[in-house]
């Protein structure tokens, strides 16, 4: 995906997302599966795309990660995590699902 002008907010990404169709919100389950509305994938199901980073300079609550997602059945969606403190997740789950994609 070749993304075009300044990418540098997460609202930005989010447009561009929104405006290739790509707007699919991905849930990762606490099994390790990708979740979009009805539908689980397998992790070898899914491949990561791209990541984008945010650094949130002005306000460290902004610190995330957008997480381009497409599965074997050609959708192509996202999950945007927060990182640092800021990070909310349960159990290691995700964080193994994210670096076995990567």
């Amino acid at each position: 995906m070749e993304a075009r002008g300044d990418m540098s907010t997460l609202s930005t990404v989010m447009k561009y997302l929104q405006e290739k169709g790509f707007d699919n919100e991905f849930t990762i389950t606490g099994e390790g599966q990708v979740r979009l509305k009805d539908r689980l994938y397998d992790p070898g199901e899914v491949k990561l795309i791209r990541t984008f980073r945010f650094e949130g300079e002005s306000d460290p609550s902004e610190q995330s990660i957008l997480y381009l997602i497409e599965t074997g059945d050609g959708t192509i969606g996202y999950n945007v995590d927060a990182y640092g403190m800021y990070s909310d997740h349960l159990n290691d789950s995700y964080a193994r699902f994210i670096h076995d994609l990567g």
